[in-house]
């Protein structure tokens, strides 16, 4: 996952304006700076609730959801190990 920021991050360096490309081109980059940032951003948030989760993990409230305070489907856990809602609350 790391590995995956870090090429993210260099893919979502800024456009220099003085690149020698055509203008679609241009604008092409541009726009996939703007879905690689997106996709940066996501990975992060991913990244800091998995560290949330294991520091949590012999808390007695993991598992259980922050917003009903039911407990989650252990089988979603196992899908998505950065969720901290159930199904009904996500």
């Amino acid at each position: 996952m790391e590995l995956e920021m870090e090429n993210l991050k260099l893919l979502a360096q800024p456009i220099e304006p003085e690149n020698s490309i055509g203008r679609i081109s241009r604008m092409d980059a541009i726009n996939n700076k703007s879905i690689n940032d997106r996709m940066l951003r996501k990975a992060q948030e991913k990244l800091k609730y998995l560290k949330l989760n294991l520091k949590s993990l012999n808390n007695k409230d993991f598992g259980f959801c922050m917003k009903c305070k039911k407990q989650i489907n252990i089988n979603r856990i196992k899908l998505i190990p950065e969720t901290r809602k159930c199904i009904n609350c996500s």
